[in-house]
C-alpha cells in the first residue's frame, strides 16, 4: 500500500531552478542590450534618412512658393500648419540672412541660415543647444532661400496632446508606455518559452521520481518508459535503463521469494515424517534415549518455527501491494498481543503491561501487522530479566497534516551494541553476546516485523535506553479515518 507523502520536490527545485535561470538570463541579454545602446550612443546620432531629407526640402519649396506668392502672412500661416504636422519649428532666410515669415531665431541660426543660402550647401549640426537641419531652396529671381528646421536630439517627441507624432518624425519615434509595453510582451514572451523548456526538460525527472517511490514502496513492477512518451533524449535513455534495472529487481527478487517459499513447503513434510518417527522412537526406546529425543524434539520445533516465519515472510512480500488490506483497530489488536503475550511470559516469571494505549483505526492486513508487534513483544519477553515486566503502549501523533500511530516495545534488558542497531532487522541477523544463540531466537522474528511496517508504509527503530533497557518504535501511517 502506498505510503503518504509530499509533493514532489522537483518541482519545486529543479523545475524552478531551470525555469527561473532561463528566464532570469533571457532579461538580463535583453537588459545589457538596452544598458550597452544606452552608453555606446553619441548625442547627436539621429538624422533624418534620405526620404526624410527628401520630405523637408518639398516643405522648403512650398514655403518658398507661399513666401513669393502672398508674402510674410502667407509664409507665417504656412510656418504654422508645418509646425502643427510636424511638431517642430521652421523658418524661412533669404542670402541675407533676414528671417521671411516674421519668426524670432538667434544670431548663430541667421548665420548659418544665410551660409547655406550663400552656397548652397545644406548643413545638420548643433546649433545653442538646437539641432538644425538647413536646406537650400531655389527663389524665383535667382539665388536660393534657407529653409531651417529646428530638430530635436534624438528621436522627436510625441504631438502636442502626448500622442504619436505627426507627419514624417511620426515614423521615427516611439513612447514610453509603447516601448515599455513592447519590452513587456517580449519578457512575458519569453518567460512562456522558459517555462515550456524547463518543463520538457524536468517532466521526465519527476516521472522518474514517481517511479522511484512505487518501486521503494514494493512495487516492482512500475516502469517510467510508458510515461515518457515517444522521446529519444538522453533523459529517456535513463529511464529506459531504470527499467531494464527494476526488471532485474522484479526479477531477482520473485525467484527469491519463491525459493524461499518452495523450500519451506518442501522442509514441511520430512519435519512431518521426523516428529512421527520420533514419536515411535519414543516408544521403543528405553529411558537411556529420553535426554536425545527431547533434544532431538527442541531442534525440530525450533526448524518447524523458523519455516514457518520463512512462510510468514514470503507471504509478507506477495502481499506488497495492500491484497487483503482492510480497516482495522490498533488499540484492539495491541490488547490483544499484549495478552497473549503476558500469558506466556508468566510462566517465566515475566510480564506485559500496557501503559498507553490510544484509540487509532488504519488500513492495512491485520495478521501482518499483528506479527509485527508480536514478534517484537515476545523478543522483548526472552530478553527482559525474570522478576520485569515488558512494557508496551500506543499512542496517535499527529505532525500537521499527517497522522501516525506510534507503539513503543521497551525491556529492561542489557540492549544491543550501538554498530548492531541498524542491523538487527536483517534476516538471520545474530550477535554474540545477551541475545545470542541459546535464548532459542531464529533470527526471523525482527525481520519480518520491518518488512510488514513497511509494506505498510511505516517505519521501525530500536535504541539502547540510557540506564539499562532497550526500546523498539513501530510508526504507522493512519491512512483511514477512525470512526
Amino acid at each position: 500500500m502506498k505510503a503518504p507523502g509530499p509533493e514532489s520536490n522537483v518541482l519545486r527545485s529543479l523545475f524552478l531552478k531551470v525555469f527561473l535561470w532561463f528566464w532570469l538570463s533571457t532579461v538580463l541579454v535583453i537588459g545589457a542590450l538596452l544598458v550597452t545602446s544606452h552608453l555606446t550612443r553619441t548625442e547627436n546620432t539621429f538624422r533624418p534618412p534620405l526620404f526624410i531629407e527628401a520630405v523637408l526640402t518639398g516643405y522648403g519649396r512650398k514655403a518658398a512658393d507661399a513666401y513669393e506668392r502672398g508674402g510674410q502672412p502667407a509664409l507665417a500661416d504656412y510656418l504654422r500648419t508645418v509646425e502643427r504636422e510636424t511638431t517642430v519649428r521652421a523658418h524661412l532666410f533669404d542670402a541675407g540672412g533676414a528671417e521671411l515669415g516674421g519668426g524670432a531665431a538667434s544670431a548663430r541660426q541667421t548665420e548659418t541660415a544665410a551660409r547655406t543660402a550663400r552656397t548652397g550647401q545644406p548643413f545638420f549640426g548643433e546649433v545653442d543647444g538646437r539641432m538644425l537641419e538647413v536646406r537650400p531652396v531655389p527663389a524665383a529671381g535667382g539665388g536660393n532661400y534657407a529653409f531651417l528646421v529646428e530638430m530635436p536630439k534624438g528621436p522627436p517627441p510625441g504631438g502636442p496632446h502626448g500622442g504619436p507624432p505627426h507627419g514624417p518624425f511620426g515614423l521615427l519615434s516611439e513612447s514610453g508606455s509603447v516601448l515599455g509595453l513592447r519590452l513587456l510582451v517580449v519578457i512575458l514572451t519569453a518567460g512562456a518559452l522558459c517555462y515550456l523548456l524547463a518543463r520538457y526538460i524536468t517532466t521526465p525527472v519527476v516521472k522518474l521520481r514517481e517511479v522511484t517511490r512505487q518501486v521503494t514502496e514494493g512495487d516492482l513492477s512500475a516502469r517510467v518508459g510508458p510515461r515518457l512518451g515517444r522521446r529519444h533524449d538522453e533523459l529517456a535513455a535513463m529511464g529506459h535503463d531504470f527499467d531494464t534495472m527494476a526488471t532485474r529487481v522484479e526479477t531477482l527478487v520473485s525467484a527469491q521469494t519463491r525459493l524461499l517459499r518452495d523450500i519451506s513447503h518442501e522442509l514441511r513434510s520430512p519435519l512431518a515424517r521426523l516428529s512421527v518417527a520420533l514419536d515411535l522412537a519414543r516408544k521403543r526406546a528405553g529411558a537411556a534415549a529420553a535426554a536425545d529425543l527431547d533434544r532431538i524434539e527442541r531442534e525440530a520445533k525450533r526448524l518447524n518455527e523458523m519455516i514457518g516465519q520463512l512462510l510468514t515472510l514470503s507471504r509478507s512480500e506477495s502481499d506488497a501491494n495492500g491484497h487483503g488490506a482492510r480497516a482495522l483497530d490498533l488499540a484492539a489488536l495491541v490488547r490483544e498481543v499484549a495478552a497473549d503475550a503476558d500469558f506466556e511470559a508468566q510462566a517465566s516469571g515475566r510480564s506485559v503491561e500496557i501503559v498507553e494505549c490510544e484509540g487509532c483505526r488504519m488500513k492495512g492486513t491485520a495478521a501482518l501487522l499483528r506479527s509485527a508487534v508480536e514478534n517484537v513483544v515476545r523478543n522483548a519477553v526472552r530478553y527482559t530479566p525474570e522478576g520485569t515486566a515488558v512494557k508496551l503502549s500506543l499512542r496517535c501523533v499527529r505532525e500537521g497534516a499527517d497522522a501516525s500511530a506510534c507503539i513503543r516495545i521497551r525491556d529492561e534488558g542489557a540492549g544491543v551494541p550501538e554498530e548492531a542497531l541498524s542491523e538487527i532487522f536483517r534476516p538471520f541477523y545474530r550477535m554474540d553476546d545477551s541475545r545470542a544463540r541459546e535464548t532459542g531466537g531464529t533470527g526471523l522474528g525482527l525481520a519480518i516485523t520491518e518488512r510488514a511496517v513497511r509494506l505498510h508504509g511505516g517505519t521501525v527503530k530500536a535504541s539502547n535506553v540510557p540506564g539499562g533497557g532497550f526500546v523498539v518504535e513501530i510508526r504507522l501511517p493512519l491512512n483511514a479515518p477512525a470512526t
